[in-house]
């Protein structure tokens, strides 16, 4: 049976169910109102979708005792009909036009069995002629249909949206060798979005693919700058981030033209447009290009990696998506540790497991923040906490300082912020007392780093302060990180820091589209919470 998307099967049984009525089976599905109606049809071309229904199809005519016609038998009746040579004592009745729709649907599954089948004739022809092809055995099944449609040809473009531990960037680096060597005169290009990101994600995912196809032999590794060279012809593949696009225009191979790009983190780019300019300025030359993007999907529902990737789902044979999630991966591979992580979640915040473990973009769009319970925290619990997180955010006026004390759970994954101090024009001095004051010296306080001498000023005052680690990507990672846990907050004790987190929402655009980024306002401690929970988000990187 064809694997789909919750979303897509939805919708297949859905159209199943009703009769063949893809707006009413689209909007039952959950689509949004912009896929539905005129547009729902076009859910039916989906290739995945398509043989779904008519997998399911088949099946329920087998249960009912429906005699399985050949694909020739099935045209053959067809035209019988159509011509009225069979026909019913009434002539041509309903009857005629439900065993006209069950035809079609058994059609389209032949159809793609024969097709599947002329696949592998092809396979096996080009293997005979010399192309390489990976053993498909080394990433998970849910991939096999896009590397057979890379092999075909049939489309420039993958995108591959997937919760945690989906090994979708598997999927990929393993494809990149393959296309490499029966290209000889093709390049390929891995990008980030942050370039101190590389070394530890798309550079060791594809050493990591080369290796496991055993063609370390063929291929040179380089660090400075990361490039990795098939020895053989001299084709290279590239890696940079985005955040120095001088230095993506600067590539020019000594022969041949970059005709794979890889996009990781897709959602991390500032948009389509961003995305667009890089594939012109990168790909130049050559009859073919292949597109491959992955990501986990954010939460909002109108971030744009999400919007682009629905709409593409739409498009006529314009790309194909792949979602696919830890389930999809044999369990060996994930190891006893993370499948205990990803029930845990379940158990405790199943919002928070749907989005990062299932892929699925379950928030409404607006707020950053969509885990807060606002109760009141007791003193009883707070005697009970046994490591305190503290963190600061220097400011005078206009914006305020900001100081946050607060407390994590790591078996409920819950933040508890249990006190403040949020002022303006107050010197480092004042701040000071009031923390010792408030016995608050008992632990470290990470301190926004843009400011030493404040931090110097604190440690000579006698408080445990140091500056927060800043660097590219530090404000993505901590920040997703905040997001996908419970955030406790009581008004009472954190006034100030419930308004915040509340109220802070994605920008959006003149049309109101939801605007890629966090808005750097009204968010001082926030970023207070940030550097407080330094200690926590840093060990799970950009995994967080």
């Amino acid at each position: 049976m064809a694997k789909l998307t919750p979303k897509q099967k939805a919708f297949a049984d859905n159209y199943i169910a009703n009769g063949g009525n893809a707006t009413d089976a689209a909007r039952k599905a959950g689509y949004s109102e912009k896929f539905t109606g005129p547009n729902a049809g076009k859910l039916l071309k989906n290739p995945k979708i398509a043989t779904y229904i008519a997998e399911r199809q088949a099946e329920i005519d087998k249960i009912n005792g429906t005699d399985i016609m050949s694909l020739a038998d099935i045209q053959k009746r067809r035209s019988q009909i159509a011509n009225g040579v069979l026909t019913d004592s009434f002539g041509f009745s309903p009857a005629f036009g439900e065993q006209l729709k069950a035809m079609s649907d058994l059609e389209k599954a032949l159809t793609i069995k024969e097709s599947q089948e002329a696949q592998r004739k092809a396979e096996e022809e080009a293997r005979r002629a010399g192309e390489y092809h990976m053993d498909l055995d080394i990433i998970a099944d849910v991939f096999h249909p896009m590397i057979r449609d890379v092999r075909r040809g049939n489309h420039t473009e993958y995108i591959l949206p997937g919760g945690r531990g989906s090994t979708k960037s598997s999927g990929i680096s393993c494809i990149i060798p393959e296309l490499l060597r029966n290209n000889p005169d093709m390049h390929a290009l891995a990008l980030r979005k942050v370039g101190n990101t590389i070394k530890d994600s798309v550079y060791a995912q594809l050493k990591w693919a080369i290796s496991k196809q055993k063609l370390n032999k063929d291929f040179l590794f380089k660090t400075s700058p990361f490039e990795i060279t098939y020895k053989p012809t001299g084709q290279k593949i590239y890696f940079r981030g985005a955040d120095d696009p001088l230095k993506i225009k600067s590539i020019k191979p000594e022969f041949g033209y970059i005709g794979i790009i890889w996009f990781e983190e897709l959602d991390q780019f500032s948009g389509p447009e961003e995305v667009r300019n890089i594939q012109q300025s990168a790909i130049r030359g050559g009859d073919k290009a292949y597109k491959f993007k992955s990501f986990n999907p954010p939460r909002s529902k109108n971030n744009w990696a999400n919007e682009y990737t629905e709409e593409a789902e739409f498009k006529d044979d314009a790309a194909v998506v792949v979602h696919s999630t830890y389930k999809d991966v044999p369990k060996d591979w994930l190891g006893e540790q993370f499948l205990n992580d990803a029930e845990h979640l379940k158990e405790v915040n199943p919002d928070a497991y749907e989005n990062e473990y299932m892929g699925v973009a379950n928030g409404n769009g607006g707020n950053v923040f969509e885990y807060i319970e606002e109760r009141t925290i007791t003193d009883e619990e707070i005697s009970q906490m046994d490591r305190i997180y503290q963190g600061c955010d220097f400011g005078f006026y206009p914006d305020p300082y900001a100081f946050i004390r607060l407390y994590y759970n790591h078996n409920t994954e819950k933040i508890y912020l249990i006190d403040e101090i949020y002022e303006n024009k107050w010197s480092n001095r004042r701040a000071a007392d009031e923390i010792i004051n408030r016995q608050y010296e008992d632990y470290e306080i990470i301190c926004d780093s843009a400011e030493p001498k404040s931090i110097n000023d604190y440690r000579d005052y006698g408080l445990p302060a140091r500056g927060a680690i800043k660097g590219p990507g530090s404000i993505e990672y901590s920040m997703k990180w905040l997001q996908t846990r419970t955030i406790v907050i009581d008004r009472e004790r954190t006034p100030n820091a419930y308004k915040e987190f509340s109220k802070y929402e994605y920008a959006r655009d003149k049309d109101g589209n939801v605007i890629s980024g966090y808005p750097d306002e009204n968010n001082h401690l926030i970023d207070a919470c940030r550097y407080a929970t330094e200690s926590l988000w840093r060990r799970r990187g950009n995994n967080a």
